[in-house]
């Protein structure tokens, strides 16, 4: 469940460095150049369960949360997310319902096909989004990196440029 979480001083951890390329970019406006970005975050049903305040006993020692985190973590990310709308760069960020509510339509031998809860309640699925629109993949990764949470190793979040048309190179 890799949502952002507060340091002793109210700040997300980062431990690794940020590096690679610039990415790709846009123009938007005059004299600007930016893109928009998906920063994915992800998180279990074990996981979504234990923030609503269920008890998981299957939930790894590793991986318990309880309700003081689920309360340090909302306003962390309510602080983050204003922060990202006070610099411009916050398009939309939110949270996805429980993924048992989750539909998986398929095609199998020409036949439309649903399953319902579709996931495994230990395995990592969309918890929530956030779109930001900034200047290179570089900041894009590290508002990605101040959503990780900290402390629990292996924990990702995912960032992917968006394309804004078709026929973008980029697609």
């Amino acid at each position: 469940m890799p949502l952002g979480a507060p340091d002793a001083d109210g700040r997300a951890i980062r431990e690794a460095a940020i590096g690679g390329s610039a990415g790709p970019h846009r123009s938007f406006g005059e004299g600007s150049m930016t893109m928009k970005y998906l920063i994915m975050l992800y998180a279990t049903q074990n996981d979504i369960a234990m923030m609503a305040g269920q008890d998981v006993p299957d939930q790894p020692e590793e991986r318990r949360v309880g309700p003081e985190w689920v309360r340090e973590m909302t306003t962390f990310m309510q602080e983050y997310h204003q922060g990202l709308a006070d610099s411009g760069e916050l398009v939309e960020a939110r949270g996805l319902t429980p993924p048992a509510h989750a539909r998986r339509v398929t095609l199998r031998d020409g036949a439309t096909r649903v399953s319902e809860n579709p996931y495994p309640a230990n395995v990592e699925v969309l918890a929530g989004y956030t779109v930001v629109e900034c200047a290179s993949f570089d900041r894009a990764t590290e508002i990605a990196a101040d959503l990780v949470r900290p402390g629990f190793e292996g924990e990702w979040v995912d960032v992917r440029p968006i394309s804004e048309e078709m026929d973008d190179p980029t697609f």
